[in-house]
């Protein structure tokens, strides 16, 4: 199997698909087999599962390309006008025919072109000869030199009709291959046609003697009389330009068979070389420069010859006689039942043979994305990246060693900062003052990880730090900026695979990377099979085999997963940071062409303001009725009332700041008139909106008075104020040009808020406002209390609640750590006071309390 190329010996392009793609399922479905088997979590062997059946599919499909690129050269360098390329005829059969077309092509071109510049030159020529003597005669006349008699006139008329005549010849020649001239048959005597040409030839005044022969004299034949005449003349000047002083040029017409006849002319001049003989008649296939030809002449001739329905060639000499040329044109009698378009014949120009591809390989241009893609997203570093590749490996060996088997802690701490560090060395825009807040923003989402023991709220803080991660290596600045920055971490599995195929190239050339891999390899499966076959066949070498090597369990393979993971991700990261995309050149306005017009958009505003309004007006009903006017109204009570309006007031909140985005995005405002009311409509809805907000704060104090506190309404109560900041945010925006640091603005107060979650110990608070409900009502949730993360452990312990319920809270939390990878904080206080209850008889059978929701 060749490395470069794993599927050469698949001829067939359709059955190369079908093992890349039949591969790939297999490696898929085995790697997630395996790690559902081994209890890898979902969010883990799903990308690795991926990233691996990519990796399969890359390298089949390696050399799959190599002609599509060699191809993509050659049309580029035919494009530029240089038709000498030549195309490998390799790959599969689809691709080889491909590639013989382009070829083929090329040689058309050449010839095409070839034959424009000798067109060209030969005009040129031809209209130079008669224009001068033209002008040299009517220099004459007008200098005196010449009298302006009959004869110099006839002379300057006979002039201009062989530059017309010449000029409807090149006419004729100039269309496609000669299709379509015309042609007017007619009765022609065969004696009168050669005496003509032979009386016109003999005023050239050359020395060479004309013979015309006519067997029988009678001959008479239907034909184009004037393209005879100028076949005649061609020819005649061919044979004269050709023979020596004192030659002889013979003309000789007679029956060839009884419905053909045939023109022959001979010369005793040097005679033609059988190289020269076969192109003759092709168009610039004269028979040599040294008499002044350009092939024209004979090319006509023959194109005469087609026109008729016959055809002309070249004699060989006589036997015992001069080796001058024979030239002879076998026509039809009639030629009126065998007319046909005729085609004037083009040699192929004389190019070099392609003895080896002339092709310069490009770069990986086909691996490169077209369009838009590569404008969004530009590799501005293509240098093979050893050491970023190095990085990601050793991030993900670190996490393979201190993640499997332990909780969130300091492993998972180390971990990301080796990430974050990483991250942050390989960007350009490491020494930006936005990198720095992001860096003063991300650690404290990095230290949840030994600081609260809550994994929900850790991993809340950890998908956040990412999307600041990807703000501080793009440099986002707009909502639509952000989005593209997030997505472009997944998305860099694929756009950097080009660069990692080129890093892995690289890294083979510099020593015998590839080449200890195979040994390896085949070693390890030889092993494998051999030693297998062996041990099992001896015990006492089974005993050995089973004492020398390691256990493979789950526990192995687990960590395999994991380092693949971690390393991929790290790896997607850093390229993102060494070649970030063009984030803010996404557009959403610049996308969609089409503009709202003004109504359009002004009647749904209106009509959202109006359900606005209806709603306040609802509110104020309540609020003025109080907690009996709810319960008469609506049959619920104004605690239920509250609890059930929460998640659609906080729905209306984050549609209200999408409404006003895609108005001021997609809504027309050419005239002044249309954004002065634009801006108060969005102001309007905006304030609305944060009534809205205030309302459903409200409303969660309180259920919360009535039915307690929990993490999760907490953590939607910061989720309403940071909707509320955004959209004070999106209101300041109305009136002040910062819209295009909206998505800075978004992420970075998301961030704080985060903190606030995470850092601020949401658990200890909750328990502590429940503590106090109970100190004042004598009502607690015991399921609850005791469901509570470690983090709210010290509050618990330092409360006035009874033993038994405190017992309860903080038995369970007697297991120590299982190892320094899981260090936490929070978990070890709880355990330090966990020690006090254990075997508090309290803590074996717990009350339990009325239960909240």
């Amino acid at each position: 199997m060749d490395r470069h190329e794993p599927l050469a010996g698949v001829t067939s392009i359709r059955t190369r698909l079908a093992v890349l793609v039949g591969a790939s399922v297999v490696v898929a479905a085995l790697v997630g087999a395996l790690g559902t088997d081994v209890g890898v979590p979902l969010w883990i062997s799903l990308p690795v599962t991926i990233a691996l059946a990519l990796v399969v599919t890359r390298w089949l499909a390696t050399g799959m390309t190599t002609p599509l690129r060699e191809m993509t050269a050659a049309a580029s360098r035919v494009a530029a006008g240089h038709y000498d390329v030549r195309v490998t005829d390799s790959g599969t059969a689809e691709i080889s025919a491909l590639s013989r077309a382009l070829s083929s092509m090329a040689r058309d071109l050449g010839a095409a072109d070839e034959h424009r510049r000798r067109l060209v030159a030969t005009v040129a020529h031809e209209l130079r000869t008669p224009l001068a003597a033209q002008q040299a005669l009517l220099e004459n006349l007008v200098d005196g030199v010449t009298a302006p008699d009959d004869a110099a006139l006839q002379q300057a008329l006979h002039q201009s009709e062989r530059l017309g005549a010449l000029v409807a010849d090149l006419l004729d020649l100039s269309r496609d291959d000669g299709r379509g001239a015309p042609m007017t048959p007619q009765r022609v005597p065969v004696r009168e046609l050669l005496d003509r040409a032979v009386g016109e030839a003999a005023l050239q005044g050359r020395s060479v003697e004309l013979v015309a022969r006519v067997d029988p004299e009678d001959l008479v034949v239907t034909a184009d009389r004037g393209r005879l005449q100028q076949v005649l003349a061609n020819l005649v000047d061919n044979a004269l330009r050709h023979s020596p002083e004192a030659g002889t040029v013979t003309l000789r017409a007679a029956l060839a068979r009884p419905d053909h006849w045939s023109l022959t002319v001979e010369d005793e001049g040097p005679g033609l070389a059988p190289e020269r003989a076969e192109r003759l008649f092709d168009r610039f296939g004269s028979g040599g420069d040294a008499a002044g030809g350009t092939g024209l002449g004979l090319a006509i001739v023959g194109w005469v010859a087609a026109m008729h329905g016959g055809r002309v060639e070249a004699l060989p000499p006589r036997e015992g006689s001069s080796p001058g040329a024979r030239l002879r044109m076998t026509l039809p009698l009639d030629p009126s039942a065998r007319l046909q378009e005729p085609v004037m014949s083009t040699p192929d120009p004389a190019l070099p043979a392609p003895t080896a591809p002339t092709v310069a390989p490009l770069p990986d241009v086909l691996d490169q994305p077209r369009g838009w893609v590569r404008r969004w997203w530009p590799e501005r570093d293509e240098r093979p990246q050893t050491r970023a590749v190095g990085v990601a490996l050793a991030v993900g060996a670190l996490a393979a060693v201190v993640l499997p088997g332990h909780d969130p802690g300091l492993g998972l701490l180390l971990v990301l900062v080796a990430g974050g560090v990483s991250l942050w060395v390989a960007s350009p825009r490491r020494s930006r003052p936005l990198s720095f807040v992001v860096a003063a923003l991300a650690v404290p989402l990095a230290l949840t990880t030994v600081l609260r023991a809550d994994f929900g709220l850790v991993v809340l803080a950890l998908l956040s730090a990412a999307v600041l991660a990807m703000l501080a290596c793009t440099g986002a600045r707009s909502l639509p900026g952000v989005a593209a920055g997030v997505l472009a971490w997944p998305a860099a599995a694929l756009r950097g695979l080009p660069l990692l195929d080129r890093t892995l190239r690289a890294s083979a050339r510099r020593g015998q990377v590839w080449s200890t891999v195979r040994v390896a390899a085949i070693s390890l499966v030889l092993l494998l099979v051999f030693g297998g076959l062996l041990a099992s066949s001896d015990a006492v070498l089974g005993s050995w085999v089973d004492a020398a090597l390691p256990q493979i369990g789950d526990d192995a393979v687990f960590r395999v997963f994991t380092f693949v993971f971690f390393a991929g991700v790290t790896l997607c990261g850093l390229y993102v940071a060494i070649n970030p995309p063009a984030v803010d050149a996404v557009e959403p306005s610049a996308a969609v062409g089409y503009r709202v017009p003004p109504r359009e958009w002004q009647v749904p505003l209106v009509v959202v303001i109006a359900v606005f309004v209806a709603w306040l007006a609802a509110q104020a009903a309540s609020l003025v009725g109080g907690h009996a006017y709810v319960l008469r109204t609506t049959g619920v009570t104004y605690a239920e009332s509250a609890r059930e309006g929460f998640a659609q007031l906080a729905l209306v909140t984050a549609l209200t700041i999408g409404l006003v985005s895609l108005v001021r995005t997609w809504g027309r405002a050419e005239r002044a008139a249309d954004r002065r009311l634009r801006t108060g409509l969005c102001t309007a809805l905006c304030v609305l909106a944060l009534l809205v907000v205030g309302s459903a704060l409200r409303r969660m104090a309180l259920y919360q008075e009535a039915y307690g506190w929990t993490v999760t309404r907490v953590a939607a109560d910061l989720l309403e104020i940071w909707f509320g900041v955004v959209l004070l945010g999106v209101l300041v925006s109305l009136y002040v040009p910062w819209r295009r640091w909206s998505g800075r603005f978004v992420v970075l107060t998301g961030a704080a808020t985060m903190i606030v979650l995470t850092v601020g110990d949401v658990s200890a608070f909750v328990a502590e406002r429940n503590i106090a409900r109970y100190e004042a009502t004598g009502r607690i949730d015991i399921d609850y209390l005791t469901s509570m993360s470690a983090d709210a452990a010290p509050t618990i312990h330092a409360s006035s609640l009874p033993r038994d319920l405190r017992a309860c809270a903080l038995a369970r939390w007697s297991d120590p750590d299982d190892g320094v990878p899981a260090g936490n904080l929070s978990r070890h206080r709880a355990q330090e006071i966990s020690r006090e209850y254990l075997g508090d008889p309290a803590a074996a059978a717990c009350p339990s309390g009325p239960r909240w929701s």
